[in-house]
């Protein structure tokens, strides 16, 4: 929880309303997003907590986690945690929305940095509440959209729409199997019997930093060679052998990681594991966006009884581990596979869903 200044002590003055929006964690389907696939992302429990007040001259935001503050006007450089609060007002604005004066108060308990969508949190509870300040009507998916702009616009990171869609429309309790292209989606049950476990690795990335947009350049790449838009267009893994090896194994992971999204439609807990441990190995060896300590956490995860699959989530280089396991066992599965992991010489990991109660 954040130790920082409440809304009215900062700017003097009660908020005139609240907004929330959860992280997300993805099962199946990463890095397909932007190659026009198919995700299958949950909601977790964490939320980010926006306030916000009409204000006066600029633009005003306080973090409560970071203790930092900043104001900015229409147009200059944004600096910091600004790029995403300034960037959803910028996409705001240059929609035809009139923006007046705002003081917003920020305060998550969506880890940052592990993989679970803080940014998209962030970007989805900020546009939440301007959209119910100034009842400018936009609907979800719309939110979603506008968000992703933001990040790309404002925050450098070219990303596709599922994390956005994921924190704008889905729950904690199913799964939303969504269509990049044509964002169709379905709210789906999780598998009968089954929980969601996610566990922090320790391993902190940086999602502008990391490997991420190179990936999708690569992806591009590939798809100038095969003569098609996105790799979503591509069926069959054998397509790709004309591919040079590097660009062939970036395209095989998206290929594959699509087919396993639209198998797990269907399928129990055992074969849903099954597909998620095959989508570590691609992410693994073919998309070469893990590292040795989630290797090594996954790996711990999947030797549990208890434990249908695991993976790594999120863009990797870092980050978090999702597992599905038998209903009723992910906190206990979680703290002892991080007693384990800990002591194999890798601290800061923990259970971040199901949340461990507070005493």
């Amino acid at each position: 929880m954040s130790h920082g200044k409440t809304f009215l002590e900062v700017y003097g003055h009660e908020p005139e309303l609240t907004s929330k929006a959860p992280g997300r964690v993805n099962l199946l389907g990463e890095h397909t997003d932007y190659n026009g696939g198919y995700v299958l992302p949950t909601a977790i429990p964490q939320l980010t907590t926006v306030q916000v007040a009409r204000g006066q001259g600029r633009h005003e935001v306080y973090s409560a986690d970071l203790e930092e503050a900043y104001a900015f006007g229409d147009d200059g450089e944004l600096d910091g945690f600004a790029r995403y609060v300034g960037g959803c007002i910028r996409v705001l604005e240059s929609e035809g929305f009139e923006v007046p004066p705002l003081r917003l108060w920020v305060a998550s308990e969506v880890p940052m940095g592990a993989g679970l969508s803080s940014s998209a949190a962030l970007e989805v509870a900020v546009l939440r509440a301007i959209n119910d300040l100034l009842g400018l009507g936009l609907d979800g998916v719309r939110i979603a959209q506008l968000g992703q702009r933001a990040e790309i616009e404002h925050a450098g990171v070219q990303c596709g729409i599922m994390d956005q869609m994921a924190s704008s429309l889905a729950d904690a309790e199913h799964m939303l199997f969504l269509d990049t292209l044509t964002l169709e989606r379905r709210v789906l049950p999780l598998p009968a019997g089954t929980e969601v476990l996610v566990v922090d690795s320790g391993v902190a990335r940086s999602l502008a930093g990391s490997g991420y947009n190179e990936r999708r350049a690569q992806c591009e790449e590939a798809c100038a060679l095969l003569g098609v838009k996105f790799l979503r267009e591509v069926t069959d893994a054998a397509a790709l052998e004309a591919l040079p090896d590097l660009l062939k194994r970036r395209a095989r992971h998206v290929v594959t990681e699509n087919a396993r999204v639209l198998e797990a439609l269907s399928a129990d807990a055992a074969e849903f594991g099954r597909l998620m441990n095959a989508s570590h190995a691609s992410l693994r060896d073919d998309y070469e966006v893990s590292v040795p300590p989630l290797d090594e956490l996954v790996a711990r995860l999947q030797e549990r009884p208890e434990v249908y699959g695991a993976r790594l989530t999120g863009a990797g280089f870092g980050g978090a581990c999702v597992a599905l396991v038998r209903a009723g066992t992910a906190l206990e599965v979680g703290r002892s596979v991080l007693e384990g992991y800990e002591a194999a010489g890798h601290p800061g990991g923990r259970v971040v869903v199901p949340e461990p109660l507070r005493g």
